[in-house]
């Protein structure tokens, strides 16, 4: 059931097995793989394949039904799912400083002058 709904929802946002694997930062075999049932993702990469596609664990995995007019957002940057793959597989003291950053980043960002460019 897995390997199928990954199929599903690659193709409904008319993806190869490549792209995904670029998307995901895996090889093209491993979603071939997932696909046709001979391996699974580990539980990080099952998390990764959720979040990507916007669904809940349970419905990758049959649990729930997969809303057929669900709404998918444009493909994420490679570099962003690099990001959250790092991030998902950091020891939780680098968890917690990278949430610090951000968050300092976000406080900056409330103080901006509606003039201001990001960052400045």
């Amino acid at each position: 059931m897995l390997g199928k709904s990954i199929a599903v929802l690659r193709k409904k946002k008319n993806m190869t097995q490549r792209d995904l694997g670029k998307a995901l930062g895996v090889s093209t075999s491993a979603v071939a793989m997932w696909e046709t049932g001979q391996r699974e993702p580990d539980t990080e990469t099952l998390t990764l394949i959720a979040n990507y596609f916007e669904v809940s664990i349970d419905e990758l995995l049959g649990r729930e039904e997969i809303p057929s007019d669900k709404v998918f957002t444009d493909q994420i940057p490679p570099e962003v799912n690099v990001f959250f793959r790092d991030f998902l597989s950091a020891p939780e003291e680098r968890k917690e400083e990278m949430l610090r950053f951000w968050r300092f980043i976000q406080e900056n960002e409330k103080h901006r002058k509606p003039g201001d460019k990001q960052g400045e």
